[in-house]
């Protein structure tokens, strides 16, 4: 939480919060489904999942909060706070504190998050929702596992075996409980059998481990819905983590174990997974004509790549390369994590193959020792890396950083989905790090060194923070990447924030509550500066007003805002009658605006200024 303030402070402090357009658009989104001409659900959009704007709604209805970006601070905040709980109580069903507190070191103070969560940003949603997925997986998977166990000890029917026990103990479990092996091998009834055995444990209440399973199957649920609205990337998870789930019990069920699979409770929460998705594509095909709206109309991402891409070439690195995509987003979720740039490559191809390989060693080595699979849902946590290669590969989604061509800024934020797995691989590292120096023998070695023997793995943790602190220090330093991004992303659009309110204000101050035509999508920040509310303007989400104010601009708006290309601007070069040029603005990068006041609407509030007709 001390982390998290020190961002929120800092990032008001420079103002950053609305450095992002994309967080000036999210808390757009949310304002108008109020805020609006035509306030409805449909407001919320067609491309970006409907969650996160849902979360920003009573925020936003504070205008100053909507204004100045700290609408989407609480939210985001919270969710990096609950993602920091679940990242620790992941790794400490593994690993010992010193290595679960190093795993959550390197994850919650990663300069990237800490600034993401002071805006309105989807990633730490995002991030939380995974994590808690594959905490509520594994420990859903460990509780299956000890009511399978909890079964072994039931009593069956006209058994005369001691109470608690179904079947003999096969040998490893025999140790591990440390009961005498001829209390259960005797051939027939025993002198004194109905005394409880004070050496056996007491049998597992069934009931109770029932009701945790089915409590955790409930939390994955809710949390797997919440990822569905939330990112695209949810709708893999869900498939991969709710299809794990049923394999497992049809798996029992064929084995004898029916219960869960028969459940009411399973097939609701079922139901519930399936019917997500299902319930965006119908949105999508009431609200917008298109079930699938949001992948192939106008603010889908391939038409965004198509009106950004030079003269429409799609030729972005990687495009129809899965392994140049697979560079590029590994390359960036080590910029994202590691200082590459102070310490060079090396250091970040060292941490990726560092908490990949341990991941993997631990995995193998859950399996191995305990055969149990709770341990595999962690591979969840590595999911960006297939996802986002078939993304940038396939589905029009570029990365760009500074290092490699085209050496420029764009979606680098992607990388820190990576983080849990980095940070949880870091962990395991460190821990087999440890292990190995408990085991090292220094007899052969100098006759001081073996006195220092106890020390060594305190000393390898002092180190290893050293290095994880140090890490953060060089990345704050040079600025971390994803902060370097969104002021590039503001720069590009500050002129325009800078001059074009102040314009606003001043017509608005000689004509005040006139209605104002203008695409609010690109610039919404616009209407925010101007200290306006939503529904004076007429834009693209008013749908039928906005066409019918597209065929007559100067009849519908006093104040008409068009940007070099847009609708606003299609439509006044068809219709310029009763337009009087007012203003012209320009930004490198950017499409011209131009700023028009209709002679219709002057002529017809002359009298209410006290203006003569001439």
């Amino acid at each position: 939480m001390v982390a998290s303030t020190v961002a929120i402070f800092w990032s008001w402090r420079h103002g950053a919060m609305l450095n992002y357009g994309d967080a000036v658009a999210h808390l757009h989104i949310a304002r108008r489904v109020f805020d609006s001409r035509t306030p409805r659900f449909s407001q919320l959009g067609s491309v970006w999942l409907p969650l996160p704007h849902i979360l920003l709604i009573p925020f936003v209805q504070n205008y100053e909060w909507w204004a100045t970006g700290l609408a989407g601070v609480l939210p985001s905040a919270l969710a990096y706070i609950a993602s920091c709980a679940g990242i620790y109580r992941l790794a400490r069903r593994w690993l010992n504190p010193a290595a679960a507190a190093l795993a959550l070191v390197f994850f919650a103070l990663n300069p990237s998050l800490l600034y993401l969560q002071t805006t309105a940003m989807t990633e730490p949603l995002f991030l939380c929702e995974v994590i808690w997925i594959v905490v509520w997986m594994v420990e859903w998977r460990a509780a299956l596992d000890q009511e399978t166990e909890a079964a072994s000890y039931t009593l069956p029917p006209g058994s005369s075996a001691h109470p608690g026990l179904r079947r003999p103990i096969a040998p490893a479990s025999r140790q591990r409980l440390r009961i005498p092996l001829r209390i259960f091998e005797a051939p027939g009834p025993r002198r004194g059998a109905w005394l409880g055995n004070p050496l056996a444990p007491p049998a597992p209440r069934t009931n109770v481990v029932i009701a945790q399973t089915t409590r955790l199957q409930a939390c994955i649920a809710a949390a797997l819905i919440a990822a569905i609205f939330t990112r695209y990337d949810g709708w893999i998870i869900a498939l991969l983590a709710w299809s794990g789930i049923g394999l497992t019990l049809l798996r029992r069920a064929a084995a004898g174990e029916r219960g869960h699979l028969a459940s009411p409770a399973f097939w609701l929460a079922s139901l519930a997974v399936v019917a997500a998705p299902i319930l965006w594509f119908v949105y999508n095909s009431v609200g917008f004509g298109d079930w699938l709206y949001f992948a192939r109309g106008p603010y889908s991402a391939h038409a965004i790549e198509l009106r950004t891409s030079a003269l429409g070439s799609l030729s972005h690195p990687g495009w129809h390369n899965p392994w140049v995509a697979l560079l590029y987003y590994l390359k960036v979720s080590a910029l994202d994590s590691t200082a590459a740039h102070a310490w060079g490559n090396a250091w970040g191809n060292i941490v990726l193959a560092l908490a990949a390989l341990a991941s993997a060693a631990a995995l193998i080595a859950k399996a191995t020792a305990d055969r149990s699979r709770a341990s595999a849902w962690i591979l969840l946590l590595w999911l960006p890396v297939p996802f986002y290669t078939w993304s940038v590969a396939y589905g029009s989604v570029p990365i760009f950083f500074p290092a490699w061509w085209p050496y420029t800024w764009y979606n680098t934020r992607y990388g820190l989905e990576l983080l849990p797995a980095l940070a949880l691989g870091v962990g395991f590292a460190a821990q087999f790090a440890e292990n190995a120096l408990r085991q090292l023998k220094l007899s052969r070695l100098r006759p001081l060194l073996p006195r220092f023997a106890p020390f060594l793995p305190r000393i390898a943790f002092v180190f290893l923070f050293a290095l994880a602190g140090l890490n953060v220090y060089l990345l704050l330093r040079a600025d971390p990447i994803v902060y370097v991004e969104s002021t590039r992303n503001a720069d590009a659009r500050q002129p325009y924030d800078d001059a074009i309110p102040p314009a606003l204000q001043s017509l608005l101050t000689v004509f005040p509550r006139v209605p104002v035509l203008m695409n609010t999508s690109m610039y919404p920040e616009i209407v925010a500066y101007t200290g306006i509310p939503l529904r004076q303007t007429i834009n693209e989400s008013d749908l039928g007003i906005f066409r019918a104010a597209l065929a007559a601009p100067s009849a519908h708006a006093a104040i008409v805002l068009a940007f070099d290309g847009d609708e606003v601007d299609q439509a006044v070069k068809k219709h310029p009658e009763g337009l009087m040029p007012v203003g012209f603005y320009e930004a490198p990068g950017q499409p011209s605006a131009t700023m028009y006041l209709s002679s219709t609407w002057i002529n017809r509030m002359q009298p209410s200024l006290g203006i003569p007709n001439p």
